[in-house]
């Protein structure tokens, strides 16, 4: 089974420099990206059966981390 990987400069390439400027000069967006990236590698952690949980735990996780890229995604368009 392929991972994917979804971490925001994968999720969002063309938005790399401004990723960068949030997580260097805005504290709520550093909080944010960091709870992402620990939640990303937890849910990769669970598709490789490396953690293993339910299925209901799984998606409850992936639900999480698209209402925390929607947030993030929103203050790099802003």
């Amino acid at each position: 089974m392929t991972i994917e990987h979804h971490d925001l400069v994968h999720e969002f390439p063309q938005l790399r420099d401004r990723i960068h400027e949030l997580k260097i000069g805005n504290k709520h967006f550093r909080k944010l990206f960091d709870e992402y990236h620990v939640l990303t590698s937890t849910i990769e952690n669970m598709e490789t059966e490396a953690t293993a949980v339910t299925t209901h735990t799984e998606e409850e996780a992936k639900m999480h981390r698209v209402h925390l890229k929607d947030a993030l995604y929103k203050m790099l368009i802003a």
